[in-house]
């Protein structure tokens, strides 16, 4: 018997319930080839059929291996992810679903892969997020646009600021990851463990560095590094999430506890636990109504004007318009006790966002606009002297607005490149903190 022959038999065998066969014949053409992807996938088949999908997901990933063309490692990579899945493993059954986007032939087969992945992602305990980016911007370390310490209403302090208080043009990488692992589950509840860890580093541009040590020998001080700009946070999070309300209305709850570290210019900032809640509400098919809190204690501090306790509440409603298109509102306050004067206050946001539901050519696009303001009634500064209170505080307004394209027809096993432009300024009664950003961020995001 020839080689066709043999590999023809095999594949008889199969559609006639023969797997035992089928394993002899491809265990004789692996002896004669190792690298024959076709044998390997017969018998990826063959221990599907005979109960051992272990077996046959390591058959099919040689298979997968071993294949010529994109076709090939598509049939076989969809084989590989339905035998990880009976063989028990959603987590290995996503992953080889990113696997085979890589090879789909066409949108229907990219759908088609979307729709399962979610499928297995709310089957499997595990979930996984990973994304990241490089953010030009002429401001990195949320610097200051003056070079002078200007108080209105103080016209004679004008104290120059340092280095480190200006704004310095540069690159922003960030990575940002979660895990989570769903604990229990019923038909009205959900509860889990996740953490989190989000990086954060800063080079500065060679025109940044030059001023930035211009400045530092003018005023005698020290030059600024990269490192000291960059962050560090992570969190675990224990979350609890149910039904509320009429049964079938779409209400939903959801409380968490979050215990976090953070870390700036190496070195940790503060440790916080946190208490959180929110309420939604369906309003009607197109509207949805979320109310959340949060109450967060900073504890362990560096130094002791780290301490603090953080108050939020904040609403948001969003819409499906008759178009497909979506438009959303939101609103946040914040309150912060600290023994820092400089720190403790009030802040309020609003955010007026919209995003289209049909793509602009390969892209999908939303957009948005961020106005804020906030008060701090016991500022102070340096007048060259001693420390002095601001008359009436500190209070800054901005305005901010960005726009977020995601490329999602040119992906790669399910992650798709996005760029965000973020534009926008802030003013204040104390010029330390007036400040204007424009950056572009490029990153990747994923499809599902």
């Amino acid at each position: 018997m020839t080689l066709g022959q043999g590999q023809a038999l095999a594949a008889h065998a199969l559609e006639n319930g023969n797997p035992k066969l089928a394993l002899q014949l491809s265990d004789a053409l692996l002896e004669a080839n190792r690298k024959n992807h076709i044998a390997w996938h017969l018998q990826a088949a063959a221990y599907a059929q005979t109960g051992r999908p272990a077996k046959g997901r390591q058959a099919a990933a040689r298979a997968f291996r071993y294949a010529p063309d994109s076709a090939a490692k598509f049939q076989i990579g969809q084989l590989a992810s339905r035998l990880a899945f009976q063989g028990g493993s959603p987590v290995l059954s996503q992953y080889w679903l990113r696997r085979t986007a890589v090879h789909a032939p066409d949108s229907k087969a990219d759908a088609l892969i979307a729709k399962d992945y979610k499928t297995l992602r709310r089957i499997s305990p595990w979930s996984f997020r990973i994304s990241g980016g490089v953010k030009p911007s002429n401001n990195v370390n949320s610097g200051s646009d003056a070079a002078t310490q200007e108080i209105d209403g103080l016209s004679s302090h004008q104290n120059r600021l340092g280095p480190r208080a200006i704004a310095l043009s540069g690159l922003i990488g960030t990575l940002d990851t979660s895990i989570g692992r769903r604990l229990r589950q019923s038909k009205t509840s959900l509860t889990s463990l996740s953490g989190r860890l989000y990086v954060q580093r800063v080079a500065l541009s060679s025109s940044a560095k030059e001023e930035a040590a211009a400045l530092a020998e003018l005023i005698h001080t020290s030059t600024p590094r990269n490192r000291e700009f960059g962050s560090t946070y992570g969190e675990i999070t224990l979350s609890h999430a149910f039904a509320a309300g009429q049964a079938d209305s779409g209400g939903s709850a959801r409380i968490a506890l979050t215990g976090a570290t953070s870390w700036y210019g190496g070195k940790r900032n503060y440790n916080l636990v946190k208490l959180s809640g929110s309420r939604s509400w369906s309003l009607s098919s197109q509207n949805r109504l979320t109310v959340h809190g949060s109450a967060e204690h900073r504890l362990d501090p560096r130094v002791n004007a780290l301490r603090a306790d953080v108050f939020g509440l904040g609403a948001s409603l969003s819409r499906q318009l008759e178009n497909g298109n979506s438009l959303s509102f939101s609103f946040g306050l914040r309150d912060t006790h600290t023994r820092n004067v400089n720190s403790a206050g009030t802040s309020a946001t609003m955010r007026i966002g919209y995003a289209l539901a049909q793509a602009i050519g390969p892209a999908k696009v939303s957009t948005g606009l961020i106005l804020g303001a906030a008060d701090y009634p016991g500022h102070v500064f340096h007048n060259g002297f001693g420390w002095q209170a601001i008359p009436g505080g500190r209070q800054d307004n901005s305005l901010y607005a960005d726009l977020n394209v995601f490329f999602e027809d040119y992906d790669y096993a399910g992650f798709a490149p996005m760029m965000r432009i973020r534009a926008g300024k802030r003013s204040s009664n104390h010029s330390r903190y007036d400040s204007s950003e424009f950056s572009i961020s490029l990153g990747v995001e994923s499809k599902f």
